[in-house]
């Protein structure tokens, strides 16, 4: 394959796409968020990623976990933990069984505020989407989205 070769081109131009979808919407949900609850995309999140937390086998998250599932490098979300921690959203302890690792829980404020921000997150992504699958480059790509958790038909 050459760099003028279509089939490359077509790649680059649907990731180009999508790119271009997955910015719009994080461009919208955060200004929802940031305007209805003081709250950043990032921050959301990674409060609903932790309050998905068990105490089953599994199911409290290290923080590589936790960074990985929030796209963030772990650094950062260190960062962001303590940003939270400091607002009183979140709160860290040591693990029962290995006293080296640290796990971190969503405080009861973190799980009101979730709950609050939730309509509001929602609401922005369905605007965000019905706004893109007016753009006939992005309207695929739209309805992959809905449909990766639409319910089987019956």
């Amino acid at each position: 394959m050459t760099a003028t070769d279509p089939a490359l081109t077509a790649l680059a131009q649907g990731w180009c796409a999508l790119s271009l979808l997955h910015g719009r919407i994080e461009a919208h949900i955060e200004r929802a968020l940031q305007s209805a609850r003081d709250l950043s995309v990032r921050e959301y999140s990674l409060l609903d990623v932790l309050s998905r937390q068990h105490d089953g086998e599994g199911g409290h998250l290290q923080m590589k976990q936790v960074a990985d599932a929030v796209v963030l490098s772990q650094s950062a979300t260190t960062r962001l933990v303590t940003r939270l921690e400091d607002r009183g959203l979140l709160e860290r302890y040591l693990c029962p069984t290995d006293r080296r690792g640290i796990y971190t829980n969503v405080t009861e404020a973190g799980l009101t505020l979730l709950e609050e921000a939730r309509p509001t997150n929602d609401a922005a992504l369905r605007e965000a989407l019905d706004e893109a699958a007016k753009n006939p480059a992005l309207a695929p790509l739209v309805r992959a989205v809905e449909s990766l958790h639409a319910p089987a038909p019956a």
